[in-house]
């Protein structure tokens, strides 16, 4: 984990600029008709770019919806412990033409870079987790900083992609103080409307049918689904990957359509 200085964390006041210069900086220009959709969602990855104004009216609020009265739903992933369950999970994307943002550690990026690279090569956005999931309530703001600024490197190290502007705290657990401070190294805090709490598995007393319900409980015009890649512990089997099916597809029956949280902030 890299660590940054006082006058490091001072810099983060540049970060909102300095994020969409940097998308700029590796921007390409795609033809749609020769590469495809797929191929499309891929370069946008490397090549994102953000309206600044559109990401700072983001900054100030949780986020755990998407202020829409259409019926849209953004999927999110969690990655800290390890990468079960993802093949199954971006081929499920894949079938479904469904778009999704996973919110990594720096951590996990440095230690499964090749998973960070498959979630990148298939299109999706790579939001920021922290780099080691503490409790922010148990830093300093200088240490938070660091958590935030890290992570970033790892992610964007690993892909060879521009991370997303877009902060999930670790727990879930966020203040105004804690989210003034991501907003002032240029990210917006995204947290999310329900849980499927899959990560719990048997051991935590979930099951499928659980799981499932729980996302369906949750559903609304403009709700973020949170769900996890990996299991911590050892725990099996990867509820999520498992039932990811079943819920795009109750979604799509309630007339729901899966939207790209990258929508927020693109130009």
């Amino acid at each position: 984990m890299t660590v940054y200085s006082k006058a490091g964390f001072s810099f983060g006041r540049l970060l909102v600029a300095g994020l969409v210069a940097a998308a700029a900086v590796v921007s390409t220009v795609v033809a749609p008709a020769a590469v495809g959709l797929a191929g499309v969602r891929r370069a946008a990855v490397v090549a994102q770019r953000w309206d600044e104004a559109r990401l700072r009216a983001l900054f100030g609020s949780e986020n755990r919806t998407i202020r829409t009265e259409q019926r849209v739903v953004a999927l999110t992933f969690n990655a800290a412990w390890n990468d079960r369950g993802l093949d199954t999970v971006l081929s499920v994307l894949d079938r479904h033409k469904a778009p999704a943002t996973f919110f990594l550690t720096g951590d996990f990026a440095d230690r499964n870079p090749d998973a960070v690279r498959r979630i990148a090569a298939a299109g999706h956005g790579l939001g920021n987790h922290s780099y080691s999931h503490p409790n922010f309530v148990d830093l300093t703001a200088y240490e938070r900083a660091n958590e935030v600024l890290a992570a970033n490197r790892a992610i964007r190290a690993a892909s060879g992609a521009v991370p997303l502007p877009f902060f999930r705290f670790p727990y879930g657990e966020t203040t105004p103080q804690h989210i003034a401070e991501v907003n002032e190294l240029g990210f917006a805090d995204i947290e999310f409307t329900t849980d499927t709490n899959g990560y719990l598995g048997a051991a935590g007393g979930m099951t499928a049918d659980k799981a499932v319900q729980r996302a369906l409980d949750g559903l609304r015009p403009g709700a973020i689904l949170q769900m996890h890649i990996g299991v911590p512990n050892g725990r099996s089997p990867v509820l999520d990957a498992e039932v990811l099916p079943r819920i795009i597809e109750a979604f799509q029956s309630r007339g729901y359509r899966i939207t790209d949280l990258r929508d927020l902030v693109s130009e």
